[in-house]
């Protein structure tokens, strides 16, 4: 039997889990202090993500902002060890459910332009470029940016 990737919505109880995922991931993390002012404020979807080989241990995370009929994807990602196993694949096909079934019709997203895995997972999903920010991030990486049309 094929088990897929559970994906859950955090709640108020899940900002610690919501940080250490983060920490995890990137290498400015966003603090548990952060993380609870996300998963309180309206309009932001907070998900984790569980590995199909795993009981119940989240090894990934997606935070999305909606306003009116536009969302933005904060930030999305998957701790090291977990990656290739189509969590973020997972959350994100979620996430788009979500936020077309409340409104939004179009997402927008960045990302430093050399991480290829997380480009190719927006491209194949059917986002198109959008735009580019020249050293955007703090190491001097550039972002590009994308947007999904949830219409279809």
């Amino acid at each position: 039997m094929t088990r897929t990737c559970a994906v859950s919505r955090a709640g108020p109880g899940d900002a610690a889990l919501l940080a250490a995922l983060h920490a995890r991931c990137f290498a400015k993390p966003w603090d548990e202090i952060a993380m609870a002012r996300f998963v309180a404020a309206p309009g932001v979807l907070c998900l984790v993500g569980t590995a199909p080989h795993e009981v119940a241990a989240p090894a990934a995370l997606l935070i999305a902002r909606a306003a009116a009929d536009e969302a933005e994807l904060l930030t999305m990602g998957v701790i090291p060890e977990r990656r290739r196993a189509g969590l973020g694949r997972a959350l994100l096909s979620h996430a788009l459910a979500v936020l077309s079934s409340r409104g939004a019709t179009q997402l927008f997203l960045e990302v430093d332009e050399t991480n290829a895995a997380a480009v190719a997972l927006y491209r194949a999903s059917g986002a198109k470029p959008a735009g580019r920010r020249e050293r955007y991030y703090e190491s001097g990486a550039n972002a590009a940016i994308f947007s999904l049309d949830l219409r279809s």
